[in-house]
């Protein structure tokens, strides 16, 4: 038995943590407890020394001192400021009116809200429930599908998971050890695709049933000429603004994400104050929020450090590169593996989970395949997006489910997602399909080529036949060791490189 376990403490390591957290333990307790107990015993089989502890402050302390995650409770606070504030009231209202008289106008609307508020908030949570509470009852009232409305609202507010600012891109980027910048430079046009493709369904679906997405009735379109001018000036001027003020600023290196996340929390509460929205309570609760949700990830965060400690103590690292290097196909067949593993484990591991537990195994087997990380993080980014949408435990529907009126059946919830899953694998095929979607916004490396290197060592004088010295001047002629002017003579032509090299360094160390 102990043979068994002391030849398959990876495996074992891993099923223990899966199976821990089917059953419903808090996932940092559940990542910290597995490498603790895995680690006493591989202490006791002689697998590992009790000095392998000992590194867990550093690895703790470098959870606590990481630069990264700043962003993390600047961008969440910026969210939450802006979502409270009313600010997507303003912009469904606005654009409900602006596409009232096309045929599901309210649904695009919802969209293009949803693209706007990711690239403001980048918190899930905070785009579906606004959505849900503000445009769900509209869309009902109008005839809209429940179906239809139901999938637009928890979809487009799933775009915060992949249009930058996005928290699990901050986390994705520190797990792969590259710059959060390029990891937001490389999703932004996959993100905007995303949108066009939720934009694409809900026209074909208007077009092919009309009842299913009806236009805004005349009575119900308030705004009108100069007005709706003004309306659409007022509610998409500023958070356009604050889109540039943090983003434009990073993506063109002026800021990093943690200096850009700063000055979206300032813009939004400059936004709140301009609204007169700004209050003690709204300001207090914002903050509670944005502590739980970076207490939170920090804790899993350590948690996962404990767990690969002792993971990678027992090479697990090396049982996961072996189990994926070795696949039919090479990349592609990686790829296919991988994202069918992160689609399946999506159903049960939201995208934290997956980020800190699943990621950091795939990097170092990726990398060894060639394959850029940034394209792979954008790409199970866009994966992890399922996590969210995927019954039975899709968090964006709860959310909805939790704001929905009672006459909306949560099966309803559940089928109106599904189209929109299958378009997010689509988009996850398109991404494998059109790498450039990602890798075009990305500064290239410089790649030199070993194999082409010349070492060129310069020849002596052709009219003499004394060496060349290490200082690069030409030495006078002279037996080896003389003196002539004060300068020592180099040693003769035919004398050995390595003993002139010795000379040479003997000379240097005087």
């Amino acid at each position: 038995m102990m043979e068994f376990i002391a030849a398959n403490m990876a495996p074992l390591m891993f099923g223990s943590l899966v199976l821990f957290m089917l059953f419903g333990y808090p996932v940092a307790f559940a990542l910290a407890a597995n490498g603790v107990v895995f680690g006493l015993i591989g202490i006791e089989l002689g697998l590992l020394t009790p000095a392998l502890f000992q590194a867990m402050p550093d690895r703790i302390f470098g959870v606590m001192s990481n630069d990264t995650l700043l962003a993390i409770p600047f961008f969440t606070f910026m969210g939450l400021i802006l979502e409270r504030s009313g600010m997507a009231e303003d912009l469904l209202d606005t654009i409900g009116q602006l596409f009232g008289p096309v045929r599901g106008g309210l649904a695009f609307a919802v969209i293009f809200v949803g693209a706007i508020l990711a690239a403001t908030t980048g918190v899930v949570a905070a785009s579906v429930i606004s959505m849900g509470l503000i445009s769900l009852p509209i869309m009902m009232r109008y005839g809209y599908d429940q179906r239809l409305a139901t999938g637009v609202i928890a979809a487009s507010g799933t775009l915060a998971q992949i249009i930058p600012p996005s928290l699990v891109l901050i986390i994705m980027a520190d797990q792969l050890g590259r710059s959060v910048g390029d990891m937001y430079k490389g999703a932004m046009l996959p993100g905007l695709v995303l949108t066009g493709l939720y934009v694409a369904y809900v026209a074909g679906v208007a077009i092919l049933k009309p009842a299913a997405a009806p236009a805004l009735p005349p009575e119900a379109r308030t705004l009108r000429g100069a007005k709706l001018l003004v309306k659409v000036l007022t509610s998409l001027v500023p958070p356009l603004m604050l889109i540039f003020l943090v983003l434009g600023t990073i993506f063109l290196g002026i800021a990093t994400p943690t200096e850009g996340g700063a000055m979206g929390a300032f813009g939004a509460l400059i936004m709140a104050v301009l609204r007169g929205r700004l209050s003690f309570s709204l300001l207090r609760q914002a903050m509670e929020s944005t502590a739980k949700l970076t207490t939170f990830v920090i804790f899993i965060l350590v948690g996962a450090r404990v767990f690969s400690l002792t993971f990678y103590g027992v090479e697990g690292h090396l049982w996961v590169e072996h189990l994926l290097a070795n696949l039919p196909g090479g990349q592609l067949g990686f790829l296919v593996v991988v994202n069918i593993l992160i689609f399946l484990l999506a159903f049960f591991l939201d995208f934290f989970e997956l980020s800190f537990i699943v990621v950091p195994l795939l990097a170092p087997v990726a990398e060894k395949l060639g394959i850029d990380l940034i394209w792979f993080g954008v790409l199970l980014g866009v994966n992890m997006q399922t996590s969210f949408m995927h019954p039975p435990f899709g968090f964006a529907l709860f959310y909805l489910r939790s704001v929905a009126p009672p006459s909306i059946k949560t099966t309803q919830i559940y089928w109106g997602a599904v189209p929109f899953v299958v378009i997010q694998i689509i988009m996850v095929g398109i991404i494998i399909a059109f790498p450039q979607l990602v890798t075009m916004g990305l500064d290239e490396d410089l790649k030199v080529d070993t194999d082409q290197v010349e070492i060129v060592v310069p020849d002596a004088d052709p009219q003499s036949d004394a060496p060349v010295s290490f200082d690069g001047q030409k030495p006078e002629e002279g037996a080896a060791g003389e003196q002539k002017d004060g300068a020592e003579i180099a040693p003769p032509a035919d004398d050995d490189a390595t003993k002139a090299l010795e000379k040479a360094l003997q000379g240097d160390k005087k």
